[in-house]
């Protein structure tokens, strides 16, 4: 299919990293449309852009008929905002359902937000629960899945998360004494996992791709993207 005609799905559009994803999907090459799907209708306005309000848990039927070809994941809730039913409702649940419904509408690419040190097996609740929807969304057979683990995500947020605030101050103080496998400890801005994200499906790299702190500034630096801070 030629690049000009794609289109791009995107979820999590109103969070901090969809929103910078959303401008540089709209800004840069790839995409003739980007549907963004959200509860409530997004600030942004672009001749590309069209914003379909649904209910996340009908998508499948709100959805039905519609194509897609990359679609990107930017939803996620954390185990303080919505406990462990919540977190485990947001962060897997609802991410496998709307990767199930991309695929049946043609999707071969698939890009998600993960977490460092992902694993079904964890003894923490959280990795646990990002480690298993990683391992659910390989059996959907995408051409390609990219998988971003980032640590800390900096940026400004709509509600404040003074845990992750503290923890993205400390580790952007000591991120240059973080090397070797350590660097996947390393926080990064928003702009530039959003940056990364787009990157990788522009790679269509087949089969399952996981990306930590290096190979997400990897990915920026190949497209010249000036998005790149440590």
């Amino acid at each position: 299919m030629a690049e000009e005609a794609k289109t791009a799905w995107v979820i999590g559009g109103s969070g901090m990293v969809g929103g910078e994803l959303l401008r540089k999907l709209l800004a840069g090459p790839g995409y003739a449309r980007v549907l963004a799907l959200s509860r409530r209708p997004l600030s942004i306005d672009h001749p590309r852009l069209a914003n379909r309000i649904l209910r996340f848990e009908a998508m499948d039927t709100e959805l039905r008929g519609m194509r897609c070809d990359d679609a990107y994941c930017c939803i996620g809730t954390t185990q303080r905002q919505s406990g462990g039913a919540g977190h485990q409702a947001v962060d897997h649940d609802l991410v496998l359902h709307f990767a199930r419904v991309a695929r049946q509408a043609g999707a071969q690419q698939f890009i998600v937000i993960s977490s460092v040190d992902a694993n079904p097996e964890s003894r923490y609740p959280y990795l646990r629960v990002k480690g298993g929807m990683e391992a659910a969304l390989a059996t959907l057979q995408f051409r390609s899945l990219h998988i971003m683990q980032p640590c800390v995500i900096r940026g400004p947020r709509r509600e404040f998360r003074p845990v992750e605030k503290l923890a993205a101050l400390a580790l952007t103080a000591i991120g240059p004494l973080l090397q070797g496998s350590a660097q996947r400890w390393r926080s990064i801005p928003a702009t530039t996992l959003a940056a990364a994200m787009y990157a990788a499906a522009m790679t269509a790299r087949a089969g399952v791709q996981r990306y930590t702190w290096g190979g997400m500034q990897k990915l920026t630096q190949r497209r010249g993207s000036a998005a790149v801070r440590v």
